[in-house]
């Protein structure tokens, strides 16, 4: 059996705060929320930075996306997210995440991101300066 993912082995962190309205009716987060809160993670990482990573003209869009549950998200509360680089391609980024909630681990993820051309909607390879970035964000 693995050892589960501790948040310290994720180079970038973000949070989210658990809404009453994303809850289902057993008063935990509904399935879709873990989603949102992945992507969260990936979103900062990618947009949330002082030099852009997708190249002019281009922009991200994911490829795959799955999910491990392992724990229930009660309400009401806060939920970390810890984003990782897990393998780096031409055009695509890898990434690893897991969330956790007062530092127990609740749900893993991985996901696909492509960098395409926001006018052929077509893959580009990623730039050395992006590359440099997502190298430096390796878990």
């Amino acid at each position: 059996m693995s050892q589960s993912p501790q948040l310290g082995d994720f180079p970038h962190l973000s949070f989210d705060k658990l809404r009453y309205a994303d809850t289902d009716m057993l008063g935990h987060a509904n399935n879709a929320t873990f989603a949102t809160f992945f992507e969260t993670g990936r979103v900062e990482l990618l947009y949330h930075r002082p030099e852009p990573l997708a190249a002019p003209g281009c922009g991200f869009v994911i490829a795959r996306l799955a999910i491990d549950f392992a724990a229930e998200i009660p309400w009401p509360g806060k939920v970390d997210i810890g984003t990782r680089v897990v393998a780096i391609g031409r055009s695509s980024v890898t990434l690893g995440q897991a969330l956790f909630q007062d530092g127990r681990h609740v749900a893993s993820s991985q996901s696909v991101i492509v960098q395409i051309d926001l006018s052929s909607r077509k893959s580009r390879p990623l730039a050395a300066a992006a590359l440099a970035v997502l190298e430096s964000l390796r878990g």
